[in-house]
């Protein structure tokens, strides 16, 4: 008799038994075998509840609203930010952004530097495909590399690709070489790798033309499913889905992606459930949104802001007590608050320095605490500064009485023009005669910052993820087209700065970009305001990924495959992929 047999005898017996007894102990007996189920049944549910745990599973999908209308759809070409969010979903490339600020291989395999410093032997996965199904090789990734080197056609990102070369060692094997050590370059390995066997067969002249930008095939997480355009044949949605494989596996099964022309149509769109999340709501919008539903995700961008001084357009600004002045009453508290409405990081440094980024979003509490009017006073007077009876500042310098007057030059943006509007009157507050001009982008670039033609600009940085100061600060870049617009000169600063680009060490290369920002800082060639931030809202059923450092907004994307809309309860007993 097989054990099955022998516990269905005891089973009949023991019922054949039950239901021979008296009727009182046949109510008794099932009685009790209705509460032995029940507090199995109970006891079972509560060791699920304490012991499952909710995982991802695949499906969901949400909206997202954008203001503009995509055209390059191509990591060679993209230039807005409409363009950039769409090549972040639908290509990948070499290297991703990981968390703890790091990179990690995407489509590559390995990335290993030589020990001369400047040669990438790359070695890539060999189950990546297009979205043609077509396999991505080390051709393509050349191909993309020389595509943008190529100066007819004009590619934004050249110049983080001068005077790099590319050697194919096999089908998925490559050589990228430097002529100088670099070690903020690894950032460009993020790149998207394009289909040589789609954009190879073009002449360059007309590249830019193809249908491809609107219709890209790339091999990122999802794929074009459909196009919908407007009658004058404008892009006004894209409906995308994932893009599964053996190397990629999306947990959203697909993603709606609506085009506005303004703030007005996105914002209504958002009012109406048309869209579930967006980058593009002003901050303004942010701070009065209805937050039922909605998740705010913050994160800082990699841009210090700032009123640069052009000293030697400005005896006034030579002047240090004048600058130390200026620095005591500028209210970085009242800028983030009010010009940025909360949302950004007010900071003294020419970085986004370690503290602040810990202190976020506290650190308004913190260094940017505005000091008193009397206190700069004060220093003006002992800088020589003396009121007049119209209540100006004069000091003789170089034999001539001169008033403590500053001209302020800045776009004319409404961001600008609020911060402007902050540091002007806080000057004036202290007695300096303050007077503001302000410029369209194209304008302001072409006529005031190229021919440092200013005595005051606010302007920002807009640095990357290694927020490498050498192009903003190192003596080497102050004519045109260099970025030093303060025109500043530190031998000191300047050697820091060139050994913070050959730093392989993280930490050691973070260390020395701050003791260099702490001399730009003491010297006062600008005064710092902020680090704005990225605010995205997303509707509440969208579980995203705690966001990295990222260089710009499109980055937000970078881990898409890990958010997800929909779970599992399940006991990790049976997880596919249990966490480490």
């Amino acid at each position: 008799m097989t054990n099955v047999t022998r516990r269905l005898s005891i089973m009949d017996s023991l019922f054949s038994r039950l239901e021979r007894g008296y009727p009182s102990d046949r109510f008794i007996l099932k009685g009790l075998l209705f509460a032995i189920v029940g507090v199995g049944i109970t006891l079972i549910i509560s060791i699920s509840t304490n012991y499952a745990t909710s995982v991802p599973v695949s499906g969901g999908s949400f909206s997202e609203g954008i203001i503009g209308i995509p055209r390059f759809v191509n990591p060679a070409l993209a230039i807005t930010r409409a363009d950039q969010d769409m090549v972040a979903l639908v290509y990948r490339g070499l290297l991703r952004q990981g968390p703890n600020n790091t990179l990690v291989p995407d489509i590559a395999e390995s990335i290993n530097l030589a020990d001369d410093g400047r040669t990438y032997d790359v070695t890539l996965r060999k189950d990546v495909v297009f979205h043609d199904n077509t396999p991505l090789t080390a051709e393509d990734v050349a191909f993309t590399i020389n595509l943008i080197q190529n100066p007819d056609l004009k590619s934004p990102l050249r110049g983080n690709w001068n005077d790099v070369s590319v050697t194919v060692l096999n089908e998925y094997e490559l050589s990228i070489s430097l002529e100088e050590s670099y070690t903020p370059f690894m950032e460009n390995f993020t790149l998207g790798i394009m289909p040589k066997h789609i954009w190879g067969q073009l002449p360059i002249e007309q590249l830019p033309f193809s249908q491809y930008n609107t219709e890209p095939i790339g091999a990122g997480p999802f794929r074009i499913q459909n196009v919908k355009r407007d009658d004058n044949g404008l892009i006004d949605s894209y409906a995308l889905t994932n893009f599964s494989g053996p190397s990629i596996t999306p947990n959203l099964s697909s993603i709606i992606l609506n085009f506005y022309q303004n703030e007005a149509l996105l914002k209504t769109a958002l009012d109406t459930k048309e869209i579930s999340s967006t980058v593009y709501l002003p901050n303004s919008d942010v701070a009065s949104l209805k937050r039922d539903g909605y998740q705010i995700i913050e994160t800082p961008l990699p841009r210090v802001f700032g009123v640069f001084f052009n000293q030697n357009r400005s005896a006034v600004l030579r002047d240090r007590a004048v600058r130390d002045a200026l620095e005591k009453v500028t209210d970085r508290a009242a800028i983030v608050e009010n010009a940025l409405f909360g949302f950004g990081i007010p900071t003294t440094m020419p970085l986004l320095a370690q503290t602040d980024v810990l202190q976020f979003p506290e650190a308004l509490g913190g260094s940017a605490a505005s000091s008193t009017i009397d206190e700069a006073k004060l220093l003006l007077k002992r800088g020589g500064w003396v009121q007049n009876t119209g209540g100006v500042w004069e000091k003789r310098i170089d034999g001539v009485q001169t008033p403590l007057s500053i001209s302020i030059k800045t776009s004319n943006n409404r961001l600008f023009s609020d911060v402007v509007n902050i540091v002007a009157n806080r000057w004036r507050e202290l007695g300096v005669e303050v007077s503001v001009e302000q410029y369209e982008q194209s304008g302001l670039v072409q006529s005031v910052i190229r021919p440092r033609d200013f005595e005051a600009l606010l302007f920002g940085m807009d640095m990357n993820r290694t927020q490498d100061l050498f192009p903003f600060w190192h003596s080497s870049q102050k004519a045109d087209p260099g970025l030093n617009i303060a025109q500043y000169t530190n031998l000191a600063v300047d050697k820091l700065l060139e050994e913070a680009r050959v730093m392989s060490d993280e930490s050691e290369r973070i260390t020395i970009l701050e003791a260099a920002a702490v001399v730009i800082k003491n010297e006062q060639p600008a005064i710092f305001l902020f680090a704005p931030t990225m605010v995205y809202v997303v509707d509440s059923t969208i579980k995203t990924t705690e966001l990295p450092t990222i260089n710009r907004p499109s980055d937000r994307f970078m881990n898409i495959t890990n958010w997800y809309a929909k779970t599992n309860s399940l006991w990790p007993l049976f997880w596919k992929n249990k966490p480490e």
